[in-house]
């Protein structure tokens, strides 16, 4: 499918043809992730200002000493574009490798008549994930992925 976008009348913005593919879809979001890690990456390195970042969106280095005084503005937008950098990049490679161990023995048995099996171990099965680590990887990817929709309307230089 070709989708034409722009330009817009009386704007002179620029005139865009995209192409999606079936598989374009299949795992959308890591379709997304290729294209917008390298966008988030470009404005952290671009970027000519800072929106307003809730404080409670910020580990709690990054909040303001009093009410009257804020020197943490701009380090608060770096540190939401760092996450959301991390969180994307994180969909572009396998990081759940990282979090097994051992090796894979695993065969088939029938199970009934009909042809339903079932998988059991093998004598040389060691195979082992550290499910608590593979969650707070998991929780800090949400939260990026959190700030970007929180954020997105900032998404601008």
């Amino acid at each position: 499918m070709k989708v034409s976008i722009g330009p817009y009348p009386d704007t002179g913005e620029r005139e865009v043809d995209i192409q999606i593919d079936d598989y374009d879809t299949w795992s959308m979001d890591h379709t997304l992730a290729m294209i917008i890690e390298p966008m988030l990456v470009k404005l952290a390195l671009t970027g000519n200002g800072s929106p307003y970042v809730d404080v409670s969106d910020c580990p709690p280095h990054l909040r303001p000493k009093s009410d009257n005084t804020d020197d943490t503005h701009h380090e608060r937008w770096a540190w939401v574009l760092d996450e959301m950098i991390w969180a994307f990049h994180q969909k572009n490679y396998d990081w759940e490798e990282q979090y097994y161990s051992g090796k894979a023995d695993v065969y088939f048995e029938a199970a009934d008549e009909g042809g339903c099996s079932v998988m059991k171990h093998g004598p040389n099965h060691t195979l082992c994930a550290d499910h608590v680590a593979m969650k707070v990887h998991r929780d800090r990817m949400s939260n990026g992925f959190k700030l970007f929709g929180k954020y997105f309307e900032s998404l601008w230089d």
